[in-house]
């Protein structure tokens, strides 16, 4: 049972994730001291241009939105131009996922909406204007 913890301790003394693992045998006892575990995966927030010229160009912008790493410039002029009824549509859309994801959703300028993730709003002059669903 000795040469087992032994044998044990040397596994664990061996570099692990460029640390060093102490491993102490007392009384039957084995403990194993690990680092701190570092989180992988997308931790930058993107602020990314969108143009919407019909409205199935609204997916990748749900799809960005959804991921939770994305604030959304989306322009919305060229719809604008071309069918107001489509850009109605295509803004309800927006709003019902940006309401899903706990997001904001605001007009900026004549010809731009800005969207946010949860983490992050939108500030309001007195003289802004909120999106409202027609």
């Amino acid at each position: 049972m000795k040469n087992f913890f032994l044998r044990m301790k040397e596994k664990f003394s061996e570099k692990m994730g460029g640390e060093e693992v102490e491993v102490p045998v007392e009384k039957g006892e084995v403990y194993v001291e690990l680092g701190p575990e570092k989180e992988e995966g997308r931790a930058k927030i993107v602020v990314r241009p969108f143009v919407i010229e019909d409205f199935d160009d609204i997916k990748p912008i749900l799809d960005s939105l959804r991921e939770g790493y994305t604030i959304a410039l989306i322009n919305i002029r060229p719809l604008k131009e071309k069918d107001l009824i489509e850009l109605k549509r295509a803004i309800n859309k927006l709003k019902k996922t940006t309401d899903a994801i706990e997001g904001d959703i605001a007009g900026f300028g004549e010809d731009y909406i800005v969207v946010t993730p949860s983490f992050a709003s939108v500030h309001r002059s007195k003289g802004a204007e909120e999106i409202e669903s027609p």
